[in-house]
C-alpha cells in the first residue's frame, strides 16, 4: 500500500492564498467598522476578483465594479415601479438578465464580465428586496459600497504585496507564438526535409496550436493595460503584433499549397524555386543586421519567379502566386520583428510606437444564435423559479431565482453547460457540512474580529491554495462560495437551523432548474457547434465575395476571426474523437486561404475584365452562401473555366506584369487551388468547360 502523502503546494500558491485571505479579512474589518449591513459580501468579492496575476485582478476589479453599478441602477429603476406586480417584475428582471447575458456572449473577452455581472446583480439584489421595495435604494447603495470595498482591498493587496506581473506570461506566450510561426516557415523553406522527417499529424497539431496561441494571446492581452509593470506601455504594440502574426498564417498555408502544386505540375521542385527557398531560409537564420543587408537581394530573387516565359501558363501562374505569398511572408516577418523590438523598448519604460492600427477583439467569432438561446434559457429558468416562489409563497424562493440567474450566466460559453453546473452543484453540496459547522457551531462562539480571523483561516487558506490551480479552481470556488454564502446569514441575524436548511434548499432548487432548462433549450454537442462554426465561415466568405468593393482591413479581420474559429474547432474535434462528419481541420485552413484570396481579388478586380470579375465573384459568393445554408456541397463546375479564363487573360495581358496584376494572379491561383484542388495541372482553354 502506498504511503499517505500530504499535498504539496508551491510558494506561489501559498502566497496567493495568503494575499487573498488578507484582502478578505481587511475588507471584512473595514465593512464592519463602517457599519455596512452585509460585510460578508465584501469578503466574497475579494475572492471573486482574486487572480494569481496582479493585472488580471485590477481588470476584473474594474469590470466587476462597473457591472455591479449598472446592475444596481437597473434594480433601483425596475423593482419599485413593479413591486406590486410580482409576475411582471419577475419577467422584467429575467429579460434584463437575458439581455445582459446576450451582450456578454457577443463580446467574448474579459470585458464581457461587465455585462454578465450587470445582469445577475439585478437578480441578486432585486428578488430579495421585493417585499421591502422602500428600502431598495439603501440596499443597492450598500451593495455597491460593500462590493466596491472588497474590490479595493483585493486590488491593493494583490498590487502592493509581492505582485505577480503579466510580463512573463504574456511575453512567454508571444515568443512561443512567434517560434511556432518561425518553425512552420522554416519547414516550408526546406520542403524536402519537412516531408522526410516530419509527421503530417504533428505539423497539423502545430498549426492548430499556433491558431490557439493567437486567440489565447488576444484574450490575455486584454489585461495588459492594467498590469503593474512597464508591460502596460506595450499594449498597442502587442495588439498590433497579434494581428501581424495572424496575417502570416494564410500566407504560410498558401505557400505550402503552392509548393505542393508545383511539385504536382513539374514532377519535382524546379531549380529556380529551390534556389529561392534556400535563399529565404538563409535570410531567416541571419541576425538582424545581416538580414537587413540581404533583404533587397531576396526581394529581387522572389520577384524573378515567373518572370521568364518558358514555363507553361499554369506553372508560371504558380510561380507568380508563390512569389506573391513569399513577399507577404518576408514583409510580415519583418513587421513582427520590429514590433517585438518595440515591446522590448516598452518594457524599459518607453512608450512603444503604434506602427499599425490594431484590430482589437471586435473581430473574434460571434455566434448570435447560441447567445440568444443562452439568454432564452436564463429567462425561462428565472421565470420558472419565480412562478414557483409566487405560487407557494416560500420565503426562500428568492434564493432559487438568484441561483438560476447566476448559474445560467456562469457557464453560458460552453456547448453543454450542464456537466459543469452539475459539478458545481456537487461541490456546493459537499460544502453543506462545513457551512453547517461554521454557521451553527463556530460563528456563535465568535466574540471579536480576532476570533473571526482564527475561525475562518483554516477553510479559507486551504481553499485559496487550490484556487491558484486551474485544475482545481472550479471545485475550490464552489466550496468557498458555499461556505462564505452561508456565513452571510449572520449579517441578517437569521443563522438558525430552519433558515439554514431553507437557504440551502433554495440554492439547490435554483441550480437544478438552471441545469434542466439549459439541457432542454441550449445544450448542444461538440459536433453540432463545429458544423455551426464552419457554416458561419462559409456565409462570411459569401459576403466577402459578394461585396461591391474591399472595405478597409476586411482581409486582416477575416484572418483573425478565422484563426479564432480554428482555435474553437480544434478542441471540439478532439472532444468528438478526432473527427466530425462534414468537418475537417484542413478545410478550415483552406477557408482561411480562400478568404485572403477573395480579399486580394476584390482589391485588384480592375485587372480583370469587368464582366469576368463580376461573374467569377458572383459565382463564388452564391456557392458559399448556399453552402452556408446547407444547400450545396459540390463545387459548381462552371467556376473552374471562369478562373482559368481570368488567369489566362491576366497572364497574357503583358510580359512584365505590374504589382496589381501579380496580385490578381496570386489570388486567382489561390482560388483555383482552394476550390478545385484536384483540377488538372494546366489551364483550360478559354470557353472550354472543365470538371472538378
Amino acid at each position: 500500500m502506498a504511503a499517505f502523502q500530504l499535498p504539496r503546494f508551491s510558494r506561489a500558491e501559498l502566497l496567493f492564498s495568503a494575499k487573498s485571505f488578507a484582502a478578505a479579512m481587511l475588507a471584512m474589518y473595514l465593512a464592519s467598522r463602517a457599519g455596512l449591513p452585509r460585510p460578508f459580501w465584501a469578503l466574497m468579492t475579494t475572492y471573486v476578483v482574486a487572480h494569481p496575476l496582479a493585472g488580471a485582478v485590477r481588470s476584473k476589479a474594474l469590470y466587476r465594479f462597473c457591472g455591479t453599478l449598472i446592475g444596481c441602477v437597473a434594480t433601483v429603476l425596475l423593482v419599485p415601479a413593479l413591486s406590486n406586480a410580482p409576475e411582471l417584475l419577475t419577467l422584467v428582471l429575467a429579460l434584463w438578465v437575458g439581455l445582459c447575458l446576450c451582450i456578454s456572449l457577443f463580446d467574448r473577452t474579459p470585458r464581457s464580465y461587465v455585462f454578465m455581472l450587470a445582469g445577475y446583480t439585478a437578480a441578486l439584489i432585486g428578488f430579495p428586496s421585493v417585499q421591502t421595495p422602500l428600502a431598495l435604494f439603501d440596499t443597492a447603495v450598500a451593495r455597491v459600497e460593500e462590493i466596491g470595498l472588497g474590490i479595493l482591498c483585493a486590488t491593493l493587496v494583490h498590487s502592493i504585496a509581492w505582485p505577480t506581473g503579466l510580463a512573463p506570461t504574456v511575453l512567454g506566450l508571444l515568443d512561443r507564438t512567434l517560434q511556432d510561426a518561425r518553425q512552420w516557415l522554416g519547414d516550408l523553406l526546406q520542403p524536402a526535409g519537412r516531408r522526410a522527417d516530419a509527421d503530417p499529424q504533428t505539423l497539423a497539431a502545430d498549426r492548430r496550436r499556433l491558431a490557439g496561441d493567437i486567440t489565447q494571446l488576444r484574450l490575455l492581452s486584454t489585461h495588459v493595460p492594467f498590469d503593474t509593470t512597464h508591460l502596460r506601455w506595450t499594449a498597442g504594440a502587442i495588439r498590433a503584433m497579434q494581428d501581424r502574426v495572424a496575417a502570416l498564417t494564410p500566407a504560410l498555408s498558401a505557400v505550402e499549397d503552392r509548393l505542393l502544386a508545383l511539385e504536382q505540375a513539374d514532377g519535382a521542385l524546379a531549380p529556380d524555386v529551390a534556389a529561392v527557398l534556400a535563399q529565404a531560409a538563409q535570410w531567416l537564420q541571419e541576425d538582424d543586421a545581416a538580414r537587413a543587408q540581404s533583404l533587397q537581394l531576396l526581394r529581387r530573387s522572389i520577384q524573378a519567379l515567373g518572370a521568364t516565359p518558358q514555363h507553361s501558363p499554369w506553372s508560371r501562374a504558380l510561380r507568380i502566386g508563390l512569389a506573391g505569398r513569399l513577399e507577404e511572408l518576408v514583409e510580415g516577418w519583418r513587421a513582427c520583428a520590429r514590433l517585438r523590438m518595440d515591446i522590448d523598448e516598452g518594457l524599459q519604460g518607453a512608450l512603444a510606437p503604434r506602427r499599425t492600427a490594431a484590430l482589437g477583439s471586435r473581430v473574434l467569432h460571434r455566434d448570435y444564435g447560441m447567445a440568444l438561446l443562452s439568454a432564452l434559457a436564463a429567462v425561462l429558468a428565472i421565470c420558472l423559479c419565480g412562478a414557483f416562489w409566487i405560487v407557494t409563497g416560500w420565503p426562500m424562493g428568492s434564493a432559487a431565482t438568484m441561483m438560476a440567474a447566476v448559474f445560467c450566466c456562469f457557464f453560458a460559453t460552453m456547448d453543454d453547460p450542464v456537466p459543469a453546473i452539475h459539478g458545481f452543484l456537487k461541490y456546493t453540496l459537499w460544502s453543506i457540512p462545513v457551512s453547517a459547522l461554521y454557521v451553527l457551531v463556530l460563528m456563535p462562539l465568535v466574540q471579536d474580529f480576532g476570533m473571526l480571523v482564527v475561525v475562518c483561516a483554516p477553510a479559507f487558506l486551504l481553499l485559496g491554495v487550490y484556487m491558484a490551480r486551474p485544475a482545481h479552481f472550479m471545485a475550490a470556488m464552489a466550496l468557498l462560495f458555499g461556505v462564505a454564502g452561508t456565513l452571510a446569514m449572520h449579517d441578517t441575524a437569521n443563522a438558525d437551523l430552519v433558515s439554514f436548511i431553507n437557504s440551502m434548499l433554495g440554492q439547490v432548487i435554483g441550480v437544478v432548474v438552471a441545469a434542466r432548462v439549459t439541457r432542454l433549450v441550449r445544450s448542444v454537442g461538440a459536433d453540432w457547434s463545429a458544423r455551426r462554426i464552419q457554416r458561419a465561415t462559409w456565409r462570411e466568405l459569401g459576403e466577402m465575395a459578394g461585396a461591391s468593393q474591399r472595405q478597409g482591413a476586411q482581409g486582416d479581420a477575416y484572418a483573425v476571426r478565422m484563426l479564432d474559429r480554428i482555435g474553437l474547432l480544434a478542441p471540439r474535434i478532439a472532444q468528438a474523437g478526432g473527427s466530425i462528419e462534414g468537418v475537417a481541420a484542413n478545410d478550415a485552413l483552406r477557408d482561411l486561404r480562400t478568404g485572403a484570396d477573395i480579399d486580394v481579388l476584390q482589391r485588384v478586380r480592375t485587372q480583370l475584365p469587368p464582366a469576368s470579375a463580376a461573374a467569377l465573384l458572383g459565382g463564388i459568393s452564391q456557392f458559399f452562401r448556399q453552402r452556408g445554408r446547407g444547400r450545396m456541397q459540390a463545387r459548381p463546375a462552371s467556376l473552374l473555366p471562369q478562373i482559368d479564363e481570368a488567369l489566362s487573360a491576366v497572364l497574357g495581358a503583358q510580359h512584365a506584369p505590374s504589382s496589381a496584376s501579380r496580385s490578381a494572379v496570386t489570388a486567382l491561383v489561390g482560388l483555383r487551388r482552394n476550390l478545385f484542388p484536384d483540377a488538372p495541372p494546366r489551364l483550360a482553354a478559354a470557353g472550354q468547360g472543365a470538371s472538378r
